[in-house]
């Protein structure tokens, strides 16, 4: 008997030696009780997402007693639920500019307010709600659903420009409307891509031009850069080009405009770099024809 215990103490001691010796990063991994997760949705030209831990309902009576009535509450678990909007965006109603928010809302059987608050490390860290820090508040609109056992934000009803955020728990679905102006960004998109597309016509030609010696190509790509806008730097690239070809009385003219325009506007970009090349290029091609 002595025996079978000192083999049963050595082979606890044993296990126990074994236990001790896992490294400290070797944790313990086990399913937590509110698992992180993330939704995004992309409303047009905008992305929008939340970050939040899902609580379970467990059995238990959520609405007036786990989440207690006109309280602020963190709109899940553990740290607080963020809302990121990659542009402005109309919240409930009220304008909202991009960035990064934490979601708070009050609940109540007469119905639910939401609000995005800018203190991103509410309920952690010792950081309590403070109503000075909210962006805006809205109410919203609440509806009974079937049994959802995990809290869980969706985004429904999407189109180009409005979405709704739905947060779904126990047998409650609450939803704020989001609308953007995806009309106006995509003009602006399109204003800035034509600005810009002498630019990259400027430098196409200047390629072909170097690079393939296709000066035909490259005359007709600095002419459309010209047609959308006649700066210094279009007019250089048309003049390079027909000096490549030999067109040295032409290239002069457009080296001239080059010139011109680039001394008769106040610091225009990267002119200063140019000035001198165009300057003697305005001098050598003289005598050529």
């Amino acid at each position: 008997m002595k025996e079978m215990m000192k083999k049963f103490v050595g082979s606890v001691f044993a296990a126990l030696v074994v236990l001790c010796a896992v490294p400290a990063s070797a944790q313990l991994e086990l399913p937590p009780a509110s698992p992180a997760a993330k939704v995004m949705q992309k409303v047009g030209l905008t992305e929008i997402s939340v970050d939040y831990s899902s609580p379970a309902v467990k059995g238990r009576k959520i609405w007036g007693e786990l989440v207690p009535w006109e309280k602020p509450w963190r709109t899940g678990a553990n740290a607080s639920t963020k809302i990121t909007f990659s542009r402005d965006v109309t919240f409930g109603g009220k304008p909202v500019p991009a960035g990064t928010y934490a979601i708070v809302t009050f609940p109540a059987q007469s119905g639910w307010t939401v609000v995005l608050n800018k203190e991103l490390g509410l309920f952690g860290g010792g950081k309590t709600y403070d109503a000075k820090d909210d962006v805006v508040r809205v109410p919203a609109t609440t509806t009974e659903i079937p049994n959802r056992e995990r809290l869980t934000f969706i985004f429904s009803n999407t189109t180009d420009d409005q979405t709704s955020l739905d947060m779904e728990w126990e047998k409650l679905r609450v939803s704020v409307p989001i609308q953007i102006d995806t009309a106006a960004y995509a003009q602006a998109n399109i204003q800035a891509a034509v600005n810009n597309a002498w630019n990259s016509l400027a430098n196409a030609a200047r390629y072909t031009a170097e690079n393939t010696k296709d000066y035909g190509t490259a005359l007709k790509y600095a002419d459309n850069a010209i047609a959308i806008q006649s700066n210094w730097y279009t007019n250089w690239i048309k003049a390079d080009v027909l000096a490549r070809s030999g067109k040295y009385a032409d290239a002069r003219k457009f080296a001239q405009t080059a010139l011109d325009q680039g001394q008769k506007n106040p610091n225009p970009p990267f002119f200063s770099f140019y000035k001198d090349t165009i300057a003697k290029a305005v001098a050598d091609w003289k005598n050529k024809k």
